[in-house]
């Protein structure tokens, strides 16, 4: 099945990021200062506020906010994996990526990508205990387990390599404005090519600032006239 043109994935999109974190983990400090950086940047970002209220399952509404978003940042800390509602984040999130084309930003936070690859160290104890209390899921707990296993093998940010959090933090904005190829109205203009010739001549059609332009005003010119002058410039 080919899978949906990036215009029309962003034409659906409601956010531009979702952030999937441990809050016990990040939430008071590397993942507020993202969200921070990411709203200063005018990137609409959905973050989970109400992630310790949570009931059994996940929100339909976080649910909701993965298909709508352009890109989903996992922030894969150390007990990241101890949470069966990030893992079924997780789990959507590639879903989205596999079915839609959603962008995925792995951040590897005080954690061996290895680890979280291989489901080893703090992520092979979690699953320990997954398995034991959802002895009936044990199709759940493996999609669990290849969501952490792709996720690992997407290109991504490790803080062991980047530091300290202030850096890491700028360079996970960088790559996000890059993958939205969010460009200033300035630079838009530079690109077109020929574009200056046709600014030359809308202001010359309308005499912007020009002496003439003024005492013609003065001298009442009739509507028609004026209307006459817009409708060239705009055609041009």
């Amino acid at each position: 099945m080919a899978l949906p043109s990036s215009s029309s994935i962003n034409s659906q999109a409601k956010y531009d990021v979702f952030l999937s974190f441990r809050g016990e983990d990040t939430r008071d400090n590397f993942t507020s200062h993202l969200y921070a950086a990411l709203c200063r940047k005018q990137i609409k970002t959905f973050i989970d506020y109400d992630g310790l209220k949570r009931g059994d399952e996940i929100s339909p509404v976080l649910l909701k906010a993965i298909e709508e978003s352009k890109i989903s940042i996992i922030i894969l800390s150390k007990d990241y994996a101890d949470s069966k509602w990030c893992l079924d984040e997780l789990a959507k999130i590639i879903e989205c990526k596999n079915m839609n084309g959603q962008m995925v930003i792995p951040i590897f936070y005080h954690v061996n990508p290895s680890d979280v690859r291989k489901q080893t160290g703090s992520f092979e104890n979690a699953f320990v205990i997954h398995e034991k209390c959802f002895k009936e899921l044990k199709e759940k707990i493996q999609r669990w387990k290849d969501a952490l296993t792709e996720a690992s093998n997407l290109s991504g940010w490790d803080s062991m390599m980047i530091r300290p959090d202030s850096k890491l933090v700028e360079e996970t904005v960088k790559d996000v404005l890059k993958k939205l190829n969010y460009r200033s109205p300035s630079s838009h203009w530079k690109d077109l090519v020929g574009i200056d010739s046709h600014i030359e001549k809308v202001v010359s059609l309308l005499c912007i600032g020009s002496l003439d332009f003024r005492v013609g005003l003065n001298e009442k010119k009739s509507y028609k006239e004026v209307n006459n002058m817009e409708e060239k410039a705009v055609t041009v």
